[in-house]
């Protein structure tokens, strides 16, 4: 296992750069190759490389993780893929490369049954290329195959000491445009108006929309304005990234960004981008973590943790359209996207064994993993359907 995410880690893969997402995916297709016995079918959608397996004529329990990270380029000479002290460290090792080694490596330990004759009927496994930038060209894809399953197990990486991720706030992502009047802001700059004053005081509006009794932040993030240092600025912008944990926040704000007006006198402000992933809610994963910590007793690595996070991930999506879903099923370790991004090797195994029988159970009992089948699949609320990131 070690070896195997030593291989992906070395092959680099940042999200905006569509060769190195399709190298990767060459790697990952042709590791899931030999330890599945299976072809991947490759998805291209904008450029980005998918990868999916399925088994069987019927879906029954989806496996999702992605390949894509956030390391550019080059990242491996100044953080160099190792193992020390029992410790895997390199440019998405945590996040999410070794959560793939594990899935191939758990799959690939299960054994037929009689209603089973092939060990992984049943079983989808997707893999994307674009998960860190909100999944633009995924969106649909993930959305698809969660429809189509009873489960929902994510191989993002674990929580703080191993903790499962039973809940994570969704996110709504904002640009603001402002646009001003240009003047020499020495000659005439009464004749200007100012973009810059304009969205400072925007900025100011838009960061009072949090509300930290609801767990809701609302965060101005990047900014531009302006060309030069004798002009009234023209043109400003800025970016807003919002994170609720419920829906009713989410409407809230996305409500009042687009009520923004402008203040000063000749100046217009448009909003654009919205929702991207509604909230992955404790009912989402209630059921499934519970038959986890069931699975954890029985081969004597439990208890299991469970902790919400601010940070999203495909599981809000597979989440949002109903299918119930466990998240944090990757490695144990931590530094996810930093400079002590690592792994913690002995859990690896421990781990792959828990996915193992967590997907077996789920493959074994039709009459109690199949919420989705049976007619009970997790109430979505209209207004959490949320639209893509435009």
């Amino acid at each position: 296992m070690i070896a195997d995410v030593q291989r992906l880690v070395r092959c680099e893969s940042p999200s905006e750069d569509l060769a190195a997402v399709a190298r990767s995916a060459d790697a990952v297709a042709e590791m899931g190759a030999a330890r599945l016995g299976a072809e991947a079918e490759r998805i291209v959608i904008d450029g980005r490389t998918h990868l999916r397996w399925r088994f069987g004529e019927t879906s029954r329990v989806l496996l999702l993780g992605h390949h894509d990270t956030v390391w550019p380029i080059g990242s491996l000479d100044s953080h160099p893929c190792e193992v020390r002290d029992g410790v895997l460290r390199g440019p998405g090792c945590f996040d999410m490369k070794a959560g793939l080694v594990m899935a191939f490596h758990a799959l690939a330990a299960l054994t037929p049954s009689t209603d089973r004759p092939h060990p992984l009927d049943g079983v989808t496994l997707l893999i994307t290329g674009d998960e860190e930038p909100g999944s633009p060209s995924s969106r649909e894809l993930i959305e698809s195959e969660a429809r189509r399953n009873d489960a929902v197990l994510v191989l993002e990486a674990a929580g703080p000491d191993g903790a499962l991720k039973t809940e994570r706030k969704g996110v709504s992502r904002y640009e603001v445009r402002i646009r001003g009047r240009a003047a020499h802001s020495g000659l005439e700059p009464e004749r200007g108006v100012n973009a810059t004053i304009e969205a400072a005081q925007q900025i100011l509006s838009v960061a009072q929309l949090g509300d930290p009794t609801r767990g809701t932040t609302v965060t101005p993030t990047r900014t531009e304005a302006g060309t030069t240092t004798n002009t009234v600025p023209g043109s400003a912008r800025f970016d807003v990234d919002v994170r609720v944990r419920d829906t009713a926040e989410q409407q809230r704000v996305d409500t009042a960004m687009r009520n923004l007006r402008a203040g000063l006198d000749g100046a217009v402000v448009e909003v654009r981008g919205g929702p991207n992933r509604p909230p992955l809610q404790a009912v989402a994963s209630q059921e499934l973590f519970a038959r986890a910590q069931r699975m954890a007793r029985d081969l004597g690595i439990g208890p299991l943790r469970q902790v919400a996070v601010g940070g999203a991930s495909d599981g809000n999506l597979t989440a949002g359209v109903g299918t119930p879903t466990l998240d944090g099923l990757g490695a144990v370790g931590g530094g996810a996207h930093a400079d002590d991004e690592h792994v913690i090797m002995a859990e690896l195994p421990r781990r792959t064994r828990l996915l193992t029988a967590l997907v077996a159970d789920l493959l074994a009992a039709p009459d109690r993993c199949a919420p989705g089948r049976n007619g009970a699949r997790l109430p979505v609320p209209a207004d959490q359907m949320c639209g893509g990131r435009d």
